[in-house]
């Protein structure tokens, strides 16, 4: 039971909105009539994935896209009633469950198909082809593996599709590469219709597929850190849209305390004063997703739009900033890490950056004890 308000440690603002309104720029971007696949693996990428889902579900999209068995049976037991597609492995011992909430499984090779088939269980499955990524599907240029799929009893191909592994790099060499990647799987789809069999749904751009190429021919696209407003990093894109971010991370401030010159703070004392400090300690820590180095790679929060430093380790569930530029904190004010305060804003491109790495991963990491509380959120009417 959960007794605590959503907003009294620490939270993530998801304006269902903002996402509701990327999904329809994304759509406007490809081709007539292909529609737009919404990735919801690792809770939405943070998001919170029914809530995501319900909203989209709305606005009248209807295709999803998660990364495993567990992910999908929780969209469907909250009632969530479009197509949704597994991207990843499941076994066949799970066939049964497969089936039972009405889900459409990826075949990762031909090994895979063979043991699905073996269930003796009806399955909807969408065939993936390796055009060059080398992660998961059969090889693109081996049609025949490919269609032995088609005829395998009890699996029902509704979908083939692939993956572009380097559509978020604009180098010669990179679109060389995605080039030869779309080569192979045209001519993968032509083979197996010239065999007389029926791909059902094409797939083969996702977000940096869509931003970085112009529209294909392709029935489906599948949107995933995209249509959150973010981008992976802050590398350039050939189609820039106007995509809005959609999550903000807040914590409250537990305690507010003055440090005299040489005195140490945090575990083994990692920050040292070099004069009269102020410093805050934040109710959130590296138990809720945000790395243990994150202060000495240069983390910073906002405090009624003013930029306060990260000091000391993080802890698992606190974290040290200096707060003397900022004598509006006390303790049961807010920080905010990700977002816009004041008239400031710490963007996850940024926070990401600082990190070496990418909003994909930072956002995805975030726990699932920090509540997600839907915006528009009124700051000025927190307790």
């Amino acid at each position: 039971m959960n007794c605590a308000s959503p907003l009294s440690r620490a939270w993530r603002e998801v304006s269902l909105d903002a996402i509701a309104r990327n999904a329809i720029v994304l759509r406007s971007a490809l081709r007539p009539g292909c529609r737009l696949m919404a990735v919801l693996k690792a809770d939405a990428y943070g998001h919170g994935a029914v809530g995501v889902a319900e909203r989209l579900e709305r606005e009248g999209f209807g295709d999803f896209a998660v990364a495993c068995l567990d992910e999908a049976a929780a969209l469907r037991e909250s009632g969530v009633r479009g197509r949704i597609l597994i991207l990843g492995y499941t076994p066949a011992s799970e066939a049964a469950e497969l089936r039972r909430y009405r889900l459409e499984q990826t075949v990762v090779d031909l090994e895979h198909a063979q043991a699905l088939s073996a269930s003796g269980v009806p399955l909807r499955v969408q065939l993936a082809l390796d055009t060059g990524m080398h992660r998961l599907g059969i090889p693109a240029e081996d049609v025949d593996a490919a269609a032995r799929v088609f005829a395998m009893p009890g699996l029902d191909v509704c979908g083939v599709f692939s993956h572009l592994c380097v559509s978020d790099d604009l180098s010669p060499e990179a679109g060389t590469y995605t080039a030869r990647q779309l080569e192979l799987y045209r001519a993968a789809l032509a083979n197996l219709r010239r065999a007389g069999l029926r791909c059902g749904d094409t797939h083969i751009q996702a977000s940096y597929g869509i931003l970085n190429l112009p529209p294909l021919e392709f029935s489906v696209a599948r949107a995933g850190i995209a249509l959150y407003g973010v981008l992976s990093d802050g590398a350039p894109v050939r189609r820039p849209l106007p995509l809005e971010s959609a999550l903000s991370l807040r914590a409250r401030i537990a305690s507010v305390r003055t440090l005299s010159p040489g005195e140490g703070a945090g575990y083994g004392l990692a920050f040292r004063a070099a004069g009269e400090r102020r410093i805050a300690a934040l109710a959130i820590g590296y138990a809720d997703g945000l790395p243990r180095e994150l202060s000495r790679l240069g983390g910073e929060v906002l405090i009624a739009g003013r930029r306060c430093p990260m000091v000391g380790r993080v802890c698992m569930d606190q974290l040290l900033v200096d707060v003397t530029a900022a004598s509006e904190a006390a303790p049961g004010g807010v920080a905010t890490l990700i977002g816009c305060d004041g008239g400031g804003e710490i963007g996850a491109v940024e926070l990401a950056g600082k990190c070496s790495t990418i909003t994909n991963e930072l956002l995805s990491r975030l726990g699932a004890r920090l509540p997600i509380v839907h915006s528009p959120v009124d700051r000025a009417n927190m307790p």
